[in-house]
C-alpha cells in the first residue's frame, strides 16, 4: 500500500478505536496516541492472525470460518490490551468483539463521508498479495476475457442509469468509445435456469420454466436445487462450454465447464467442507467485519426503504418482510464482495476467461420494483465494483478484456394474486371437473431459495442426501407452478403430455376459464389436429403456420413469441398448459403468479430485453440476437479471439481453482488486517 494511503488508514483506524472504545462498555482507550498504537498493533497482528486460521486444512465450513475469523478479530484486541495495558482496557471477550465490530463500523462510515475508498483499494491490494503467494501467473499479450453478468438488469433500465449517472463506471466506457451497448432476446423462459444454459452450454433446451414437472419419474425440477442444477450440466454439457480450458465459474448456477468454481450452484457439493473456496476471502480478517457491519446497514436500509413504501401507500408493493432483509444482505453484501474478490485473484492469476453473475440487482428489485430508489441504490454499488475490476487490468500479467451482460430483465406489476384475491393454482382448481386437487408451488423468489440450499451447503446442513430430488404429488389432479409471469399447469395421472381435445373433455370448463381470464394473456396448450396452438380470450393462432382465428393472442408480445412458443412446445417436459399473464404495452405492465411485483419468467415488457456491453473491438454481427444460444456463439467467438480455441492456460503447479491455492500457501505476511 501506498505510504500515504497507509497513513491514512492508520489513522482513521485510530479514530475508529477511539470511537468504538467511548460507545462500548468495559473498553477504554488511553487517548488518541493510545488508539495509534493499538490500531498497529492490531493491523500487524491481522496480517498475520487471519491467514494462518484460512490456511489450516480444517473442516471449516465457511459460516464456520466466518465465526472463526470474526472471534479472531475479538482475540487480537484481547492480545494487543495485554501487549499494551497502559493503552488499551478491555473487560473480556464480548467488550473486544464489540469494539471491533464498532471500530470497523467506524472506519467504514468515516471513508464514505471523507469520500475515501481505501476500502475497495485495500481489497484489490490483498488480492494481488494474496495471488502473488499461489505460484507462478500467466503471463503471456494473449488477452483473457471476463464476463460479469447482472442479474435481471433489462437494457432500458440500463440506458436510463447511465443517462442518470447511476452508473458511471460503465457510462464512462460507452463515453470513451470503448465499449458499445447491444440488445439481445431471452427465449420463452426468461429466467436465469434456461439463459445460463443457453450462455453457458449453448444449449437450453427442454428447460421450460425456473421449475417443472417431470410426469413419469414424478420428479420436481428446480433451476436453484443443487442435484437438479449438476443433472442440467450433465445433460446439456457438451465439451463446448464457455469456460471449459481453464475457464472460472463465480456465483453462477451452472459452470459452463469451468475448471475452477466457487458459489456455483451445479457445483456446490464440491464446495462442501473443508471448503477450500472461501477461506481466501476469510484470510483478510478486514473482509468479516466490514461484511457484518455492511450486512447491517444493508438491513438497516431495507427496513427504512420498506417502512417508507408503507407510509407512501407505493404500489405495486412487494412483500419485504421475514427473512427477506437477511437475505438481502447477504446478497447485496456478502455474495457480491465474495465474487469480487475471486474475480480479481482470477485477474491477477492470469485465469483466461472468467464469468461471474452478480444478482443484487435483481433481489432487490424482486421486492422493491425495477427502478425504485433503492433497487438502483445497488446498482450503483455494483457499478462501483466493475470499477474496481477495470482497474486490476493494470495489475493483471495479460491484459483483459471486459464484458458486462444480462440473462434477462425484469417486468413490473401488482402480482396475480393481489389484482385478483387468489393464485393461478385456485383458477384451475375451481375449473378442475369433479373436485379435483390441485398443487400450487409459487417459490417467489429464485435467489431465496438458491440461497437457503447454498447455506445447507456452506454450513454442513442438508436434508436428505446427495441425489435427492423434489416429488411432484401423484394424488393431485394437478400441480400448477408458478415461474414469474409464466404458469405451467401439468394434469396429473398419466406420464405424458394431454392433448387439447382430451383435456377439454375431461375438464370442459377449465381452458375456457384460463382464455377469459383478463389477467391471462395466452395459453399454449398442443391440439391433435392442428398441433401446437396459442389461445386467448377472442381468438387463436395455430403455431406450425401462423393461421389466425380472430383476434391474435400474441399480438401484444414480441414479433418473436410465435417462434419461442413453437420451440418450446417441443420438449418433452412442457406443460399440459403453459399460462402467460397478460401485457399492457401503454403501462409496460404483466402479474407474476408469484408474489414478486417485478419478476421474469415468460414473455411480455423488458423482462425479454437483456444487454451486452462489449468491447468495441470485438466483432458482432448486425442481425439480431434471438435466443441465449446465440449469445453462447458470440460470446465463445469472443473467447476464442482472445486467448484461441482450446486453449489451456492454467499455470503449470498450481491447482485448479487459484483460490484453492491461494489457501495452502496463505496471505502475504505484509498484508494488514483493517480497512485502508
Amino acid at each position: 500500500m501506498h505510504p500515504v494511503r497507509l497513513a491514512v488508514a492508520w489513522v482513521v483506524s485510530a479514530v475508529s478505536l477511539l470511537l468504538a472504545a467511548a460507545a462500548v462498555p468495559g473498553a477504554d482507550v488511553r487517548g488518541f496516541g493510545g488508539a495509534l498504537v493499538v490500531a498497529a498493533l492490531a493491523g500487524v497482528l491481522n496480517a498475520i492472525v487471519p491467514p494462518l486460521l484460512a490456511a489450516l486444512r480444517l473442516p471449516f465450513t465457511v459460516a464456520a470460518g466466518f465465526l472463526v475469523v470474526l472471534a479472531a478479530d475479538a482475540a487480537i484486541l484481547l492480545v494487543a490490551a495485554d501487549v499494551a495495558p497502559e493503552q488499551l482496557h478491555v473487560d473480556g471477550f464480548g467488550a473486544a468483539l464489540a469494539v471491533a465490530v464498532v471500530a470497523a463500523a467506524g472506519s467504514t462510515a468515516i471513508g464514505a463521508i471523507a469520500g475515501i475508498d481505501d476500502d475497495e483499494r485495500y481489497t484489490f491490494t490483498v488480492a494481488q498479495r494474496v495471488a502473488r503467494r499461489v505460484g507462478r501467473p500467466t503471463v503471456t499479450d494473449a488477452p483473457g476475457i471476463v464476463f460479469l453478468e447482472i442479474d435481471g438488469l433489462a437494457l432500458p433500465v440500463l440506458r436510463r442509469a447511465v443517462r442518470d449517472g447511476t452508473v458511471p463506471t460503465l457510462a464512462r466506457w460507452l463515453e470513451s468509445g470503448s465499449h458499445r451497448l447491444r440488445e439481445w432476446e431471452t427465449d420463452l423462459s426468461s429466467q436465469t435456469g434456461a439463459s445460463q444454459a443457453g450462455l453457458l452450454l449453448g444449449d437450453n433446451d427442454d428447460i421450460p420454466a425456473f421449475r417443472w414437472v417431470d410426469k413419469a419419474s414424478l420428479t420436481m425440477v428446480t433451476c436453484s436445487n443443487p442435484d437438479d442444477c449438476a443433472e442440467i450440466e450433465r445433460r446439456h454439457a457438451t465439451g463446448g462450454g464457455l469456460l471449459r480450458d481453464g475457464g472460472a465459474s463465480r456465483g453462477n448456477l451452472l459452470s459452463g465447464e469451468a475448471d475452477a468454481a466457487l458459489l456455483t450452484v451445479s457445483r456446490l457439493a464440491d464446495e462442501r467442507a473443508p471448503n477450500p473456496g472461501y477461506r481466501a476471502f476469510l484470510a483478510n480478517g478486514a473482509n468479516v467485519t466490514r461484511t457484518l457491519v455492511l450486512g447491517g446497514w444493508e438491513i438497516a436500509l431495507e427496513l427504512v426503504a420498506a417502512a417508507r413504501q408503507r407510509r407512501r401507500d407505493v404500489r405495486p408493493r412487494g412483500r419485504r418482510g421475514g427473512a427477506y432483509p437477511l437475505l438481502r444482505a447477504g446478497m447485496c453484501v456478502f455474495v457480491r464482495d465474495l465474487v469480487v474478490f475471486a474475480v480479481l485473484q482470477d485477474m491477477l492469476r492470469g485465469v483466461p476467461a472468467v464469468y461471474a453473475t452478480f444478482a443484487s440487482y435483481d433481489e432487490v428489485a424482486h421486492h422493491s420494483g425495477l427502478e425504485r430508489a433503492d433497487t438502483l441504490e445497488a446498482l450503483r454499488k455494483l457499478d462501483a465494483r466493475f470499477g474496481l475490476i477495470d482497474h486490476a487490468r493494470r495489475h493483471a500479467p495479460r491484459p483483459y478484456e471486459l464484458v458486462v451482460l444480462s440473462d434477462h430483465g425484469q417486468t413490473q406489476g401488482a402480482t396475480f394474486r393481489q389484482r385478483n384475491g387468489y393464485g393461478l393454482d385456485e383458477l384451475v382448481e375451481r375449473s378442475l371437473a369433479s373436485g379435483g386437487r390441485v398443487s400450487g408451488h409459487a417459490g417467489g423468489d429464485e435467489n431465496a431459495s438458491g440461497v437457503r440450499r447454498a447455506v445447507d451447503e456452506a454450513t454442513g446442513r442438508r436434508d436428505g442426501h446427495p441425489g435427492r430430488r423434489d416429488r411432484a404429488p401423484a394424488d393431485r389432479a394437478a400441480v400448477v407452478l408458478g415461474s414469474g409471469n409464466l404458469g405451467l399447469v401439468y394434469l396429473m395421472g398419466r406420464p405424458h403430455r394431454r392433448m387439447l381435445e382430451e383435456i377439454e373433455e375431461r375438464h370442459p370448463l377449465l381452458i375456457d376459464a384460463l382464455c377469459a381470464h383478463p389477467h391471462i394473456g395466452f395459453v399454449l396448450v398442443r391440439s391433435a389436429v392442428d398441433g401446437a396452438v396459442v389461445l386467448g380470450a377472442g381468438g387463436r393462432r395455430r403455431l406450425a403456420d401462423g393461421a389466425v382465428t380472430g383476434v391474435d393472442p400474441l399480438a401484444p408480445f414480441p414479433p418473436n413469441a410465435a417462434r419461442h412458443l413453437l420451440h418450446a412446445d417441443g420438449f418433452p417436459h412442457v406443460a399440459d398448459i403453459v399460462v402467460n399473464s397478460f401485457f399492457d404495452p401503454a403501462t409496460e405492465e404483466a402479474c407474476a403468479f408469484e408474489e414478486l411485483i417485478s419478476f421474469h419468467g415468460g414473455m411480455g415488457g423488458p423482462q425479454t430485453r437483456p444487454f451486452l456491453l462489449h468491447p468495441a473491438h470485438l466483432p458482432a454481427p448486425d442481425e439480431p440476437l434471438v435466443g441465449a444460444v446465440a449469445v453462447h456463439r458470440l460470446l465463445r467467438r469472443w473467447r476464442e479471439t482472445c486467448n484461441g480455441a482450446g486453449a489451456d492456460d492454467t499455470p503449470a503447479g498450481t491447482t485448479a481453482d487459484p483460490l484453492v491455492g491461494t489457501l495452502v500457501h496463505g496471505a502475504a505476511p505484509g498484508d494488514t488486517g483493517r480497512d485502508g
